[in-house]
C-alpha cells in the first residue's frame, strides 16, 4: 500500500514540475521582450531619390466585392499618391503634391450614393485633400469642391472619424504646432464634398499620426516626443485629454519618436490599439478599450523581403483578404528598405496579422467576422 501511494505521489510530483515548466516556457515579461514577425510582401519602392525620406503613411481599401483586389493607397511625401494591389505591385500613381497621412472611410452620403473616400493632408497647398474610390477599378478621383485650407501653421497628421450615432463624417489634421483640428465634411449640391472647422485642440509639441474609433468615439493622437494622447471624438466634446502611452522605466519598449497609430477592430469592443516607435524599430499594443493596457511590443524583421525600421506610419485589417492573407494584415512604412545588401529607396512591409497575433505570449486576438465598415 505504501509502494502504491508512492508511486502516486512521485506521478503528481513529476506533472506537477512538467505544468510548472509549460507554464514557464510561455511567461513573458512584456517590459523586456519584443516579438518578431516577418512580412510576406513588399511594396514597389516608391520613386524618389535613394537618400529621401519619402514614403510616409499606408491606408487599406477593402474591396467588399472581390477582397482579394483590395488596395493600398500609400503617401509619397515628396509628390504624391501611390496605389498598390495586395502583392505589393503599384497599379497608379497620382502627383497631387506632398501628402503626408492618409486615411480611408466607408459609406459616405452623398446625397443619397453611398461612397468610399480617401483624404490626406497635403504640405503643398496647407490643406485637406478627398478623394472618391472608384469600387470597380480601385483608383481614386478627386471630390473636393473647393480647397480646404488648414489654418496649422503647417498640416501633418490626418485621420477620418465617422460618428456612427448621428452619421456624420469629420476629418482630422494637425500641424507641428501643436494644434489639431476637427472638420465637420458634408455633401454638396454639385455632388462634391466640402468642409468646415468645428472643434480645435491642442498638445504640447509636435504631433503626427491619428487614428479615430468610430464604434468607442475615441480620437488618439501621437505627440512625437511625449506619447500618445486620448481625446472625444465627438465634435461637441471640450478637449480634455488622457495620456495613454509614454516611455518610463517601467515601459522601456516606448521609444521615441511616436509616429503612426492604427486600430484592430474586433467584435464587442474589442481589439487593439498600435503604435510605431520610431526610435527602437517597433511596434507597441495596446488594448483598444477601456485605459489602453499595455499588451507587448513588436518588431518586423528580415526574412523572404527585409524587415521594417524607423517606421512613419502603419495600418491594419483584421478581414479576410484572399489567400494570401486570410487573417487580414498589418502594414508599415520602412525609413530603411533593403535589396539585398543594397540600400533601395523607401517602400512598405505587408505582415500576415496571424504572424503577429501568434508571435505574442499569450497570443493576440484574430477576428476576421467582424467588419467595422
Amino acid at each position: 500500500m505504501k509502494q502504491l501511494f508512492l508511486f502516486f505521489a512521485i506521478a503528481i510530483l513529476i506533472a506537477s514540475c512538467n505544468t510548472t515548466k509549460l507554464e514557464q516556457s510561455v511567461t513573458v515579461n512584456i517590459y523586456d521582450t519584443i516579438f518578431q514577425a516577418a512580412a510576406l510582401f513588399e511594396t514597389t519602392p516608391v520613386q524618389s531619390q535613394l537618400d529621401d525620406d519619402a514614403a510616409d503613411d499606408p491606408s487599406i481599401w477593402y474591396n467588399s466585392e472581390n477582397p482579394k483586389d483590395s488596395r493600398i493607397i500609400g503617401t509619397d511625401k515628396k509628390q504624391g499618391i501611390c496605389i498598390y494591389n495586395l502583392n505589393g505591385q503599384e497599379l497608379f500613381f497620382y502627383p497631387v503634391g506632398r501628402v503626408n497621412n492618409i486615411d480611408v472611410r466607408y459609406n459616405f452620403n452623398l446625397n443619397g450614393h453611398l461612397i468610399d473616400i480617401v483624404g490626406a493632408s497635403n504640405r503643398t497647398t496647407n490643406a485637406i485633400d478627398l478623394f472618391m474610390v472608384n469600387r470597380d477599378s480601385g483608383t481614386i478621383i478627386r471630390i473636393n469642391s473647393r480647397l480646404l485650407v488648414s489654418e496649422v501653421d503647417e498640416v501633418y497628421g490626418f485621420c477620418f472619424y465617422h460618428d456612427i450615432q448621428i452619421n456624420k463624417h469629420y476629418a482630422f489634421v494637425n500641424g507641428k504646432n501643436g494644434i489639431l483640428e476637427q472638420w465637420e465634411l458634408f455633401a454638396t449640391e454639385e455632388n462634391l464634398i466640402d468642409g468646415k472647422i468645428v472643434r480645435t485642440m491642442r498638445v504640447g509639441s509636435q504631433p503626427e499620426g491619428m487614428v479615430a474609433d468610430d464604434e468607442l468615439g475615441n480620437l488618439f493622437v501621437g505627440e512625437e516626443d511625449k506619447g500618445i494622447w486620448k481625446f472625444s471624438a465627438k465634435s461637441t466634446e471640450d478637449s480634455t485629454r488622457i495620456l495613454v502611452a509614454e516611455s518610463d522605466t517601467l515601459n522601456r519598449n516606448i521609444a521615441f519618436d511616436i509616429e503612426g497609430i492604427t486600430i484592430y477592430y474586433a467584435a464587442d469592443g474589442q481589439g487593439y490599439l498600435i503604435g510605431s516607435s520610431q526610435g527602437n524599430n517597433s511596434y507597441a499594443v495596446y488594448s483598444r478599450s477601456g485605459n489602453n493596457a499595455y499588451l507587448g511590443s513588436f518588431s518586423v524583421i528580415d526574412s523572404t523581403v527585409d524587415g521594417s525600421e524607423e517606421t512613419d506610419g502603419i495600418d491594419v485589417i483584421n478581414v479576410s483578404l484572399g489567400s494570401d492573407f486570410p487573417q487580414g494584415f498589418f502594414i508599415a512604412q520602412d525609413g530603411y528598405n533593403y535589396d539585398g545588401d543594397s540600400l533601395s529607396t523607401q517602400n512598405f512591409k505587408l505582415v500576415p496579422w496571424e504572424r503577429i497575433a501568434m508571435a505574442f505570449k499569450p497570443n493576440l486576438m484574430i477576428d476576421t467576422t467582424y467588419k467595422h465598415f
